[in-house]
């Protein structure tokens, strides 16, 4: 049994069969019918007209996201454990042509209101620094944390009262809504964020992000979202292969159907790994203590996941699992010596 991560996952039956649906001549690039109805699709979702455009990676999105809402001689504040730090191999600084990524400390990889205002603080508004120009924050968090309503609200107005754009990182977006509960609008537009990258991959997609653009700018931002998709050389000539699989995500309940099972099957883990748990388990992810042997142990049951530094393990589930599809690892992890 795989947790290594969620991009490693089979694609669900109904995006492969909006695949092949989409599989018929049409116009190319993103003047597809499939691509035609993103617009209404995620505006529908969201509860307010918003522009969504198809991306082809995780990746591209923050970083075009970013470059929409940074110049090249700006900073964007960001935890220090974000993607956007970690694993991007300096994509968003590539996609901005030079913007500096503000790293700030946080317990559980989120950023803080208290924490951002402080280092606005530090900076001085002459031309020898750079001036803070977006926020970026990843929901649910590398830990697997999410940002409640009220906390992205929190941010959306420190961003607000500095003119400076908000970007939220989707990646598992699905969860994080599936955990909270609330509408999708409540953590985002509601909440002062400009631009979602909004995951599909890791949720049961097989290629393909949303960028969904929202507020009085979202037309004029997805216009130069376009224009760097293209520059990037991000333009499918086939793009409503990625269209299909998103509308089958959000025109139903796929989306969130899929996040669910991934959720439920996270807590059927922390209910076995118990008291070695680093992080509260809120989304699909888990980290827990776990010696080289006991790794070892798990790993000769047949179970994969990540090693995540000295003495601890991540585990990921995935819109496959469900809660009786992963207990032989919940028994196998309960059965480790306290």
């Amino acid at each position: 049994m795989h947790f290594f991560s969620d991009n490693s996952t089979p694609v669900c039956p109904e995006v492969m069969a909006a695949i092949a649906a989409a599989d018929q001549a049409d116009h190319g690039y993103d003047g597809d019918r499939w691509s035609a109805r993103l617009n209404g699709a995620f505006s529908d979702l969201f509860g307010m007209q918003v522009h969504a455009m198809w991306i082809a990676t995780g990746t591209a999105a923050n970083s075009i996201a970013l470059a929409c809402l940074c110049p090249p001689y700006g900073g964007i504040m960001c935890h220090d454990e974000a993607h956007v730090v970690v694993d991007e191999c300096g994509a968003p600084s590539f996609y901005t042509h030079g913007a500096s990524l503000m790293a700030l400390p946080g317990e559980g990889a989120k950023l803080s209101p208290g924490t951002v205002v402080e280092r606005l603080k530090g900076i001085r508004p002459d031309v020898h620094q750079v001036p803070a120009r977006a926020i970026s924050i990843t929901q649910a968090s590398e830990y697997g944390l999410v940002y409640t309503p009220d906390e992205v609200a929190a941010l959306g107005m420190v961003a607000q009262e500095h003119g400076l754009g908000f970007h939220m990182d989707g990646a598992r977006f699905a969860n994080a809504v599936a955990f909270l509960g609330c509408h999708p609008g409540d953590v985002t537009w509601r909440a002062g964020v400009d631009i979602l990258s909004f995951g599909c991959v890791k949720n049961g997609g097989m290629i393909g992000e949303a960028l969904v653009f929202f507020g009085d700018q979202a037309q004029a931002r997805a216009a130069e979202g376009a224009r760097w998709r293209k520059r990037s050389g991000h333009l499918f000539s086939k793009g409503r292969y990625l269209a299909a699989q998103l509308l089958a995500m959000v025109e139903g309940d796929l989306w969130l159907r899929n996040a669910r099972a991934a959720n439920s099957a996270a807590q059927a883990l922390a209910g076995g790994a118990a008291g070695r748990l680093l992080h509260p388990v809120e989304a699909n992810e888990l980290f827990i203590r776990l010696t080289a042997q006991e790794a070892a142990q798990l790993r000769a049951q047949g179970f994969d996941f990540y090693d995540w530094g000295d003495g601890a393990a991540r585990l990921v589930t995935n819109w496959s699992h469900d809660a009786a599809s992963v207990q032989p690892l919940a028994d196998a992890l309960a059965a480790l010596p306290a």
